[in-house]
């Protein structure tokens, strides 16, 4: 039997009458569909030659006593039945949430899995009943249109909104593992030529980011001036190291510290439980500098005020001074005038 022709049409079909086609199309019957759709028989007619000329080509064979695909209708219905499987989950995964309280947080990846992940249970714990969503991502999102709550944001006091809340700002300091150093000792920065070097490859190109580079916290130890004073030597302001291994990632240059592979420029702050631990060592301690990069909470204006909200928001400030008190850290006054 011949297919049907229709007009041709362009524009994309309505999802109105796709799953009365499913279920036609799963049954070969109409009755059988009706009933499953709590329609009639006719109704479900109706919805199918609707369709049909929505897609411009006929979707069954009709023949006495049964219906039958067409190539086509093969081809709608292997889409069909996963796009409705897929909504169906979603709306079933909203209705289960619908009523229930949440938080939604955009940060940056290396801060999630280093900071931020490792001290949510503390959180569930305390707050079982709110729903977590970490949305890590390294573009800053608009948090007057974007699904999220808070953001957790590493940037200059400039470029922060003003009632942004400070959480602690940035030291870097030279880490490595235990054993490495029992290999490759050092006690001064020449020493730092016997070991590979590890870095963010990108910083070099980024404004404010180059305080993350070996280069700027050797020029920082180079001057008289900043010298510690127990340094030995007056230490280079260049200085070869047996190779490079540059990562885009924070995470992953704590990583290639942690398996041995290098000394790494680390940010005190996401490191301070390895340190804690012993898992890295923190070998010239008094080659401390300190970023004028600054870890700060941004709320958004619509969630501010939702108690779940808030209390996320504070429990962030109570870890935040936990580390401020591991690390050392003692505020900019620059910082803190620009939140007054």
């Amino acid at each position: 039997m011949s297919t049907t022709s229709f007009p041709p049409r362009t524009r994309p079909i309505g999802m109105g009458h796709l799953r009365a086609f499913e279920a036609v199309a799963r049954h070969l019957n109409f009755r059988a569909a009706a009933d499953e759709l709590s329609l009639t028989q006719s109704a479900v007619s109706r919805q199918i030659q609707a369709l049909e000329s929505e897609v411009g080509i006929a979707l069954f064979l009709r023949h006495t006593r049964a219906v039958e695909l067409t190539s086509a209708g093969s081809m709608l219905l292997r889409a069909a039945t996963g796009a409705l499987d897929r909504v169906d989950s979603t709306v079933r995964q909203i209705r289960q949430s619908a009523g229930r309280r949440s938080v939604a947080i955009t940060t940056w990846a290396s801060f999630a899995s280093m900071w931020l992940i490792p001290r949510l249970e503390d959180f569930q714990r305390q707050h079982p009943d709110i729903d977590i969503r970490i949305d890590a991502t390294d573009t800053p999102v608009d948090l007057n249109t974007a699904d999220v709550d808070l953001a957790l944001r590493y940037a200059v006091p400039q470029a922060v909104p003003a009632d942004a809340v400070r959480l602690f700002g940035e030291t870097l300091t030279p880490v490595a593992s235990p054993w490495l150093l029992r290999t490759h000792p050092i006690h001064r920065l020449e020493d730092l030529a016997n070991c590979a070097l590890i870095e963010a490859g990108d910083a070099h190109r980024t404004r404010h980011l180059e305080w993350l580079t070996w280069q700027r916290w050797l020029d920082e130890f180079a001057s008289p001036a900043r010298a510690p004073k127990d340094r030995r030597t007056a230490p280079p302001s260049r200085l070869s190291p047996q190779r490079w291994l540059y990562f885009n990632y924070a995470h992953q240059i704590v990583q290639a510290a942690l398996t041995g592979q290098g000394v790494a420029l680390a940010r005190l702050p996401l490191v301070a439980e390895s340190l804690a631990s012993g898992a890295l060592v923190e070998p010239l301690p008094h080659h401390r500098i300190e970023s004028p990069l600054v870890y700060w909470l941004v709320l958004a204006p619509r969630s501010a005020q939702r108690p779940e909200v808030q209390a996320f928001a504070q429990w962030l400030q109570a870890q935040a001074a936990a580390t401020r008190q591991a690390i050392g850290d003692v505020p900019d006054p620059d910082a803190m005038d620009h939140l007054d």
